[in-house]
């Protein structure tokens, strides 16, 4: 099945046997790419190329070419083709005493170009600010990037210090509140294509995930937010609010904190209303 393409733009588990948790956030296994003969636009080597630098997802390290090639799927000399033109271009470094690869500065500057271009964050971060100082709470944005939800902005009060999510981190898109607004404000049939995959990623654990997701929903049509109570880290509660820009893209707005500073009462009798207002605040900025 080809990777997914519809909509723009846009963890720490707490067991170490592999969970649905640790499945969904496989960085190239989200979605097995096959190649599409039909369509002729489609570039396959470039896209090989990409799937090499997916490879290097956070706490990675060095990887070295057959270990690339296990987590794409390509085949070794594919593999060592790629990452010797990647390492010519500046996105990778090699290490000649390890024989293995690096991200490098050339992956950095494409992030930064993508950061600072997305004009919501400047528009946003201020009012976010806001918030998380007043409630004492972490507040992030975040877009969908596979099968979870990384953040764009994250601002924290200094109580939340334990609650670290810095731009760039990852959270599960079935289980945390910012995957659960994503999935709510979606049309139900990009909705149901994605969740056709979390599904087959969580196995035998995909009945109490779908229950979380199924409850979302109902909250969202409800109530106007999803929540997260110690769904994708027993630790953490959250609540988010998806927030749609005039663009068309599609991102998640939430707000949360340890579970001994944010409480589900906490979240249901301040926060949620807060976060909706402050969703309603960037939308009217964020031409």
């Amino acid at each position: 099945m080809a990777d997914i393409t519809f909509n723009k733009g846009c963890i720490l588990p707490f067991s170490e046997k592999l969970t649905a948790e640790k499945v969904l956030m496989q960085p190239i296994l989200d979605f097995p790419r096959e190649k599409d003969s039909d369509d002729r636009k489609f570039i396959e080597a470039l896209a090989r190329g990409l799937d090499v630098l997916r490879a290097f997802g956070p706490g990675s390290g060095l990887l070295g070419n057959q270990e690339i090639a296990s987590r794409t799927g390509l085949p070794k000399p594919t593999v060592s083709r790629l990452t010797y033109t990647l390492t010519k271009l500046g996105y990778l470094s090699y290490s000649p005493q390890l024989e293995k690869y690096q991200l490098d500065v050339g992956v950095l500057a494409l992030g930064y170009s993508f950061l600072s271009n997305l004009r919501v964050r400047q528009v946003a971060k201020p009012l976010m600010e806001l918030m998380a100082k007043r409630t004492k709470t972490a507040i992030t944005l975040n877009c969908r990037d596979r099968l979870s939800m990384i953040s764009v902005e994250t601002v924290r009060d200094e109580e939340t210090t334990t609650l670290r999510l810095d731009v760039g981190s990852r959270v599960p898109l079935a289980t945390s509140a910012s995957g659960r607004a994503y999935l709510a404000a979606l049309p139900e049939n990009d909705r149901d294509f994605l969740l056709q995959f979390l599904e087959e990623r969580a196995g035998d654990e995909w009945p109490v995930i779908r229950k979380g997701i199924d409850q979302a929903l109902k909250d969202y049509t409800e109530k106007g937010y999803c929540v997260s109570i110690g769904d994708w880290d027993r630790s953490v509660n959250a609540v988010a609010v998806p927030l749609q820009l005039q663009d068309g893209t599609l991102m998640a707005l939430g707000c949360g904190g340890p579970s001994y500073l944010v409480s589900q009462q906490m979240i249901e009798d301040q926060l949620c209303h807060q976060l909706i207002h402050l969703a309603r605040e960037i939308q009217a900025v964020a031409l």
